[in-house]
């Protein structure tokens, strides 16, 4: 398990993409915090990088390199090693490499200009969302043997997460506007890790009236700890529960 994770690290650090993507990061984080005369303020720039470009990167990706190493994993699959060995070693791999990027990328710049309990979140926040879109693309790869709609389905999945969720979520305020939606806006925030991660930023720099209705609300009823930890709490769930059912999908998937 240790020689495919080493493996997969090595070959996915040497990927132009993710160099690209680290240097893109590292342009982008100097840029900000050079331009802002404070440094909240450049965390807060550069948070819109961390919540879109960190997971379309990090899902397109993971997607396009677990269709990319099909023989890999089926020259793995002969061997005799176990199924859920092998794809929890890609994950692992994946993740990890992805993570370094974004900490080499954001995290070294971060911690440079704002090295507090604020940077530190948004240090974490970044390497969470890293490896909750890594976990998501590898259940979206594992579902099809197309690549095309695979990759498709990650994009969707993607702008879904990014676009999409808050649009609905306004939609359903002024459907049903009549009725006390404190508690469904709260349930419905853990159903994207984005807002999850805006929401523990925000808290952190405690700009309420950047958060939105539901981050304003899930922060009125959780208090700033009890909503930190929550949201902490279901961003692992969002690690979990992908590649619980991608290593079950691919242990009794045909190769």
């Amino acid at each position: 398990m240790k020689k495919i994770i080493k493996y997969v690290m090595t070959d996915i650090l040497r990927n132009r993409i993710v160099l690209a993507y680290t240097v893109f990061l590292l342009i982008t984080s100097f840029s900000v915090f050079s331009l802002e005369d404070n440094n909240s303020k450049g965390l807060l720039s550069f948070l819109n990088v961390i919540l879109i470009v960190v997971p379309l990167v990090s899902i397109i990706f993971s997607t396009i390199y677990v269709y990319n190493s099909t023989e890999f994993i089926e020259l793995l699959v002969s061997q005799p090693l176990k199924r859920k060995s092998i794809w929890l070693s890609l994950f692992t791999g994946l993740s990890s490499s992805l993570a370094l990027a974004f900490f080499i990328g954001a995290g070294i710049p971060i911690l440079l200009y704002q090295t507090n309990a604020i940077g530190f979140m948004m240090i974490g926040i970044g390497i969470l969302l890293s490896i909750v879109f890594v976990a998501i693309a590898m259940l979206a790869a594992v579902q099809t043997r197309d690549k095309a709609k695979g990759i498709g389905i990650a994009i969707l999945l993607w702008l879904y997460f990014s676009l999409l969720f808050d649009g609905l979520v306004l939609f359903l305020l002024f459907q049903f506007a009549d009725y006390p939606l404190e508690k469904p806006m709260i349930a419905m925030s853990a159903l994207n890790p984005i807002d999850l991660g805006r929401i523990l930023i925000l808290l952190q720099l405690d700009v309420s009236a950047m958060m939105g209705y539901t981050g304003a609300i899930f922060k009125d009823f959780f208090g700033t700890y009890i909503g930190g930890i929550f949201s902490f709490t279901v961003l692992l769930l969002w690690i979990g529960v992908p590649i619980f059912f991608s290593t079950r999908k691919f242990n009794r998937k045909d190769l």
